[in-house]
């Protein structure tokens, strides 16, 4: 069994996300959760995928190409995701915090708009939805964005949403920390 946090929270997505479904990719990164997220929605279903650098938009184009997958990408932050979906419209949201790996790492998510957008992808989620988040932190992406989002966590109605905080607990060097939010 592969131990990554991407892989951990894949097994979410895969449980979760079918033929169908509308899906937001809210950082798109290298495109590995977008191409995930088009292959179990298939032909009927829709992805959106957001970032804010035209690099990984170009990264994620790239490997959906080489499998011959479309997702509607998009040059903005995150936190726009609302103008591109209705309330209450999606069945998952995927949100990576941190840097595009194997980019330039002083561009990194940031906690104030990393919370924005969570409350806004919150509103758009269905009853049953779900968002998964990986939080990174350490040298390169700093500890400041993963204490407000934890903090801000906390914070999430309990009677609209079950919120699944995992840790690897006994890896050393800030190890990332996956979560799930399911809205009741």
């Amino acid at each position: 069994m592969d131990y990554q946090i991407t892989s951990y929270i894949q097994h979410f997505i895969r449980e979760h996300v079918k033929e169908g479904d509308f899906c937001i990719d809210a950082t798109a990164g290298n495109g590995n959760d977008t191409l995930l997220l088009c292959q179990l929605v298939g032909e009927r279903g829709k992805v959106l995928a957001f970032d804010i650098q035209k690099l990984a938009l170009e990264r994620t184009k790239e490997r959906l190409d080489r499998y011959q997958y479309k997702a509607e990408l998009i040059l903005k932050s995150h936190v726009q995701m609302g103008e591109y979906a209705r309330a209450e419209s999606v069945d998952c949201i995927v949100f990576n915090f941190g840097y595009l790996p194997k980019g330039d790492h002083t561009i990194c998510t940031k906690a104030e708009s990393s919370i924005a957008a969570i409350e806004t992808g919150l509103s758009l989620l269905k009853q049953g939805g779900m968002m998964t988040l990986c939080i990174y932190s350490g040298q390169d992406s700093g500890f400041q964005e993963r204490d407000a989002l934890l903090a801000y966590l906390k914070t999430i109605d309990a009677k609209k949403y079950l919120v699944i905080l995992s840790c690897y607990y006994n890896r050393p060097n800030c190890p990332p920390i996956p979560v799930v939010i399911q809205k009741l």
